[in-house]
């Protein structure tokens, strides 16, 4: 049996492409001895082009802005962005060379339909049944140096999705799948080069990757839900601190004890007085220690609801509004210490130094906060553990020292929290 293989070169004799010109007839005239099973990878400047894709604008800047849906990370002039065809990478794509000055180039609008009308314009002009990939230079996270990749597709079988087979030793392949669009265009990189002036290459010999019924490339565009590194660094911690929320509704889902731990350690970053550490956290991780703690703290508010003079209804009303902390699989008490404060004998002074320790606590618990949003966890923070302190530490057996500052919910929202009303800045800012 042969050994697997295949060829791959440039198309020669391509003319400049201008605006209205019909790619498919320019690559039969000049590759007229295409063949069934053979890909075909066109470089996506000259789809631009001919797509009249080439914009007039002395700012770059503005023209990637328009491109733009997302900034993900930036770095001086430098943006990666998500477009609006899905992709990610930098500038949107826009691209300043190989264009007369004063002008750019945009991606094509439906790179996938481009590929569509390639193919089938190819189909025509030769009566053959090939596979159209339209590439682009990508940069890649954790890699130097840049590569083409596919951004539209037509006949190729984009990905290969060898889960639930075995490779040559047996074991189960449980997560591979191949980007095989990605491998060509790759492959058609290496002879079309980057300044060569050869947008088109064929791939011979893989005939297996063509295929009349196939997604195009934006198969390939991980969702938001899968991408676990969707986020650029300042984007993230925008997304943690707009994003969290007060979830009142838990699912029964177990919350992993790993990530609570995680987002104790952001929160000790927390700026605090004098260096002290003035927060501490008590997990509450079995639902014996949960119920026992919720269960004596309202009986306590039951009393405190009697000796107000409510009614038995008021108190009942009030208890039901308490049960967020029920219904979540696991709680936080997080406390403040006044370990490392001053004493100063004088009441003013003494207030303040305790006032800058509970600022500092809250400060944590911010931390705390966005830290499990960040985690993809949803949280409450209840006020309720403040008002019977003195419970709190019997049943949880906490040093008198202890000051417990709330109770934290925490798990899965059981539904998508309401929208946050917006709020201006102008609102909370004076300046003087």
């Amino acid at each position: 049996m042969n050994a697997p293989a295949y060829r791959v070169w440039a198309v020669p004799g391509l003319p400049e492409v201008k605006a209205g010109d019909d790619v498919a007839k320019l690559i039969a005239a000049a590759e007229p001895g295409l063949v069934d099973g053979d890909v075909v990878l066109v470089t996506s400047k000259i789809v631009s082009k001919a797509e009249g894709r080439i914009l007039a604008a002395d700012d770059r800047e503005a023209a990637i802005d328009a491109e733009t849906v997302r900034v993900v990370a930036r770095r001086g002039t430098l943006r990666i962005v998500e477009n609006r065809q899905g992709l990610v990478l930098a500038a949107a794509g826009v691209d300043a060379s190989n264009t007369p000055a004063g002008t750019v180039l945009l991606l094509p609008e439906d790179p996938d339909a481009s590929a569509r009308a390639i193919r089938t314009g190819l189909r025509d002009a030769l009566g053959v049944d090939v596979g159209v990939l339209l590439t682009d230079t990508f940069g890649r996270p954790w890699r130097n140096g840049l590569t083409d990749v596919a951004i539209g597709a037509a006949g190729i079988r984009v990905l290969d999705d060898l889960r639930g087979g075995t490779d040559a030793h047996g074991n189960p392949l449980s997560a591979t799948v191949v980007a095989t669009a990605d491998e060509l265009a790759a492959a058609g990189d290496l002879v079309k080069g980057k300044a060569a002036d050869l947008p088109v290459a064929v791939v011979r010999g893989l005939p297996h990757v063509v295929a009349e019924e196939a997604p195009g490339a934006r198969a390939m565009v991980r969702v938001a839900a899968d991408d676990m590194f969707r986020l650029g660094t300042s984007e993230a911690v925008r997304e943690a601190v707009t994003q969290r929320r007060t979830v009142r509704s838990f699912t029964d889902e177990p919350v992993d004890p790993g990530a609570v731990r995680r987002a104790v350690a952001a929160a000790v970053t927390a700026p605090a007085p004098h260096h002290t550490t003035p927060w501490r956290f008590v997990l509450l991780e079995s639902p014996e220690a949960r119920t026992e703690l919720l269960d004596a703290m309202r009986e306590k508010w039951i009393a405190d609801l009697r000796a107000d003079g409510k009614s038995e209804e008021s108190i009942a009303k009030r208890v039901r509004r308490g049960d967020v902390l029920r219904g979540a699989p696991y709680l936080v008490v997080p406390c403040l210490v006044m370990d490392g404060s001053h004493t100063y004998g004088d009441a003013r002074r003494d207030t303040a130094e305790r006032e800058m320790f509970v600022v500092a606590t809250g400060a944590g618990i911010q931390n705390f906060l966005v830290a499990l949003a960040g985690e993809q966890l949803g949280s409450a923070w209840i006020s309720s553990t403040m008002f019977c302190r003195d419970v709190v530490r019997e049943v949880l057996a906490l040093p008198e020292s202890w000051d417990p500052m709330g109770t934290v919910a925490v798990g899965r929202a059981a539904g998508v929290p309401r929208e946050r009303a917006v709020r201006g800045v102008g609102e909370f800012v004076t300046v003087r």
